[in-house]
C-alpha cells in the first residue's frame, strides 16, 4: 500500500490541482478565489466515517457564504465500486451531497500531494488574496504550488472520534470562524480519524 509522505504545515501554500467534478466541469483552486476560505475534504461515499460527516459538511456549506466546501474522492474505484464518479455523481443528484464542488481524484495525485491519510481528513485553506498561479507556471513541472491558499487548519472536524458517536465540540466551526475573522486558527492539528484512503 502506497500513503503519502507529503506533510504541509501551517501557513504553507497548498498544492494546487486540476480535477473533474460531479457536474463535469474541471476545477483548480482558481475557481474558488471568491471564497475566503476553501474546506477541502478528502473523502468517498462509502466509509462510514465519511458517511457520519455529510451533514456536517453539507451543512457548513450551506451556513458559510464565505468558505466553500470541497470534497474530492482519492479512492481506488476499480476495488470500491460505490466511490466510482457514477456513483458521486448519484450521490449529489439524489441531495445526500450538497457541497460546493465533489471532484474526482482519479490518478490520486492530490491526496499524495496533500498528505491525505483517510477519509474524511479535511484540509481549511486561507485565501491569501494573491494573484494565483498561471496555468503556464502550474505546468513547468515539478509539484504546483498556489500562493493564493495557504494552510489554516488541518485536522479533525469534530470530537466524535467513531461514526455512532455524537459531537459536542465542532472543531471546524471554529477554525471556519477564525479564518474569516482574519486570525490565526488555535487549534492543535490532531489527526482526523477514519477509513484509510483505499490507494490503487
Amino acid at each position: 500500500m502506497k500513503e503519502s509522505e507529503a506533510e504541509i504545515e501551517r501557513d504553507d501554500p497548498v498544492p494546487n490541482f486540476e480535477l473533474r467534478g460531479t457536474d463535469e466541469e474541471t476545477y483548480t483552486l482558481d475557481d474558488f478565489t471568491e471564497y475566503e476560505a476553501i474546506l477541502l475534504v478528502f473523502t468517498c461515499n462509502h466509509c462510514p466515517y465519511a458517511q457520519a460527516k455529510l451533514d456536517l459538511l453539507n451543512d457548513i456549506a450551506e451556513e458559510y457564504d464565505e468558505a466553500a466546501v470541497v470534497g474530492v474522492n482519492s479512492n481506488d474505484a476499480d476495488e470500491y465500486p460505490d466511490d466510482s464518479f457514477e456513483a458521486m455523481q448519484e450521490w449529489v443528484e439524489d441531495g445526500r451531497i450538497r457541497y460546493d464542488a465533489y471532484l474526482h481524484d482519479e490518478t490520486q495525485g492530490v491526496a499524495k500531494a496533500y498528505g491525505a491519510v483517510c477519509t474524511p481528513d479535511p484540509f481549511l485553506l486561507r485565501n491569501e488574496g494573491k494573484k494565483a498561479q498561471s496555468a503556464s507556471e502550474r505546468s513547468n513541472g515539478g509539484e504546483s504550488r498556489d500562493d493564493t491558499f495557504t494552510l489554516a487548519y488541518h485536522g479533525r472536524l469534530d470530537d466524535a472520534l467513531n461514526p455512532d458517536e455524537v459531537p459536542t465540540e465542532f472543531h471546524i466551526h471554529d477554525a471556519i470562524e477564525s479564518v474569516l475573522a482574519g486570525e490565526d486558527v488555535d487549534l492543535e492539528f490532531l489527526p482526523s480519524r477514519g477509513c484509510s484512503i483505499k490507494w490503487k
